[in-house]
């Protein structure tokens, strides 16, 4: 008669949890973001429905950030970037990089003057094939504290076709729930336009994890800091602006010479808001300049290295990690939906991209 099988050992079982909890936490976070559980009002692709539903979106473009031109330099560390991090990129030399900037709406034709909110994007990729996607805008802090804030402040914008025009009670409901988004719209309303993006600060409004060599973490957000002066535009001088003016200056600035920025971190203290990016942190906190960013090249996203990239910001090298943000998670998941959306567009030859010629040094060849 065959001996029956002894039960499992509590000690098997014990090893076979974190394998179990790996799974669990994999399923997970590939149902949130294909939509399928959480927040069941609220998914990626009806935050990418109402994006594409709004202005003038066109096939193969974004559904955000549609208009852009992509550029291309290099990134160099700075000694201090080693001591708070452990990334390859902050070791390496120098890395070559492919980046973008981009106008905020889905009208890829949209006059540069309409909006103040300006982005940039950069990719850098190093020696030991590890690589780092930034996403950051020109503005100080973000619109809303959560994914749900923020569709429903995009949802009260968006105009009845009944006027035209946006249902002012709509909003006020939006406020009134997240009081938060007034202080966006205030910036929004007065915030100065440097007169080219050169000039620009581009901010990252979430907050990451920086691991050192010894194991110690300390929580960041980090931003590009132009070394070209800044030159606020006059009203007249906006209202007067070329459609294309910004893309224009960007070629004539880089014929003349490359442009930089210094790669500055803010520091976080005890206190400071780690997963709510529409609440800036004091500017008293302690900063770090950790490397410099400077641009040689641009081309026409229609035929340059950017346009088929997705500059999602979880992509990030062994040092870096995000925090628990819900608005980075919320863009990343958003980010995916609109790539494969153009993607389709594009192999089914459906894009509305242009026929443009090659650009280089910034000039058109």
């Amino acid at each position: 008669m065959p001996t029956p099988n002894p039960p499992p050992r509590r000690g098997s079982l014990l090893l076979l949890l974190p394998i179990a909890l790996i799974l669990l936490a994999l399923a997970a976070l590939f149902a949130w973001v294909g939509g399928w559980f959480g927040n069941h009002q609220l998914t990626p692709q009806k935050m990418m429905d109402l994006a594409q539903s709004s202005g003038q979106q066109q096939p193969g473009f974004r559904r955000a950030h549609s208009k852009g031109v992509c550029f291309a330099g290099t990134f160099a560390p700075t000694p201090e970037a080693a001591s708070l991090s452990k990334a390859r990129a902050f070791s390496q030399p120098s890395i070559a990089v492919i980046g973008r900037f981009s106008a905020p709406s889905n009208n890829p034709y949209a006059p540069d003057s309409a909006s103040p909110v300006r982005g940039m994007a950069v990719q850098l990729k190093t020696d030991d094939g590890q690589e780092w996607r930034i996403a950051m805008n020109s503005f100080p802090f973000f619109a809303a504290a959560t994914p749900q804030a923020f569709q429903a402040m995009n949802e009260a914008g968006k105009p009845d076709p009944a006027t035209g025009k946006p249902d002012p009670a709509k909003m006020k409901a939006v406020l009134a729930g997240h009081p938060e988004i007034a202080a966006f719209q205030t910036w929004a309303k007065t915030a100065p336009r440097s007169d080219s993006l050169g000039s620009t600060r581009f901010n990252g409004v979430n907050a990451f994890r920086l691991t050192d060599a010894k194991g110690v973490d300390r929580m960041v957000r980090w931003s590009m800091r132009p070394r070209t002066a800044f030159v606020a535009m006059t009203p007249e001088q906006l209202k007067a602006a070329d459609s294309d003016f910004l893309i224009a200056d960007l070629d004539k600035r880089l014929a003349a010479g490359p442009l930089v920025w210094d790669m500055v971190v803010q520091l976080a203290e005890a206190g400071d808001p780690i997963t709510d990016p529409s609440k800036a942190w004091p500017d008293t906190r302690k900063e770090a300049t950790i490397g410099t960013l400077t641009l040689a090249h641009a081309e026409p996203q229609a035929s340059g290295p950017c346009r088929d990239l997705n500059f999602d910001p979880l992509i990030l090298p062994n040092g870096i990690a995000a925090s628990d943000d819900p608005i980075l998670r919320a863009r990343s998941a958003a980010y995916s939906v609109s790539f494969n959306r153009r993607e389709r567009e594009i192999s089914a030859g459906k894009s509305a991209y242009p026929v443009v010629p090659a650009v280089q040094n910034g000039s058109a060849k």
